[in-house]
């Protein structure tokens, strides 16, 4: 078994990549600093909360509907990872005979099905709507949790 020599100019081309994508990054960077428009809001100045208005103290209880966004996320998430190692067998599985091609090919295609099913399952409940009903909706949830804190701190001071 013969090495092939080291050459460090066969390495150009990565650095050549990365050297390209950080220049992209930093100029768009740069070019929306000067180009980009100044104009200072309130609602530009809020800090951004992943979906939830950024209101009352930090330590509230979040909308339950902030976790069930959470948790979609990561149950799409894995059911597509799935996806990966199916497509890398199939070949696999079809060079075995038109039999078994069709059938794993059938059952991904079920798999597909179901998730199809349950994603529109969940955009008819409303879980992605986050308009203006939706943060009425979690305002008013806001507003009650702070209420039932505020009731809990007032027992606990005629308690003591």
């Amino acid at each position: 078994m013969r090495l092939m020599p080291f050459n460090l100019n066969d390495y150009l081309p990565i650095l050549l990549m990365f050297v390209v994508a950080a220049g992209f990054a930093v100029g768009n960077v740069l070019l929306s600093t000067f180009v980009g428009q100044r104009k200072q809001t309130r609602t530009k100045l809020m800090p951004y909360e992943c979906g939830k208005d950024p209101v009352g103290s930090a330590r509230e209880r979040f909308s339950v509907k902030f976790y069930l966004i959470a948790m979609i996320f990561i149950l799409f998430d894995i059911e597509v990872i799935f996806l990966i190692p199916w497509a890398v067998v199939f070949k696999t599985f079809a060079a075995q005979g038109s039999g078994m091609k069709m059938f794993v090919y059938l059952e991904m295609m079920v798999f597909i099905g179901l998730l199809l099913v349950g994603y529109i399952y969940v955009v008819k409940k409303g879980a992605f709507d986050w308009g203006e009903k939706a943060r009425d909706e979690a305002r008013a949830e806001a507003r009650a949790l702070e209420d039932l804190e505020t009731s809990k701190r007032q027992k606990r001071k005629v308690a003591a």
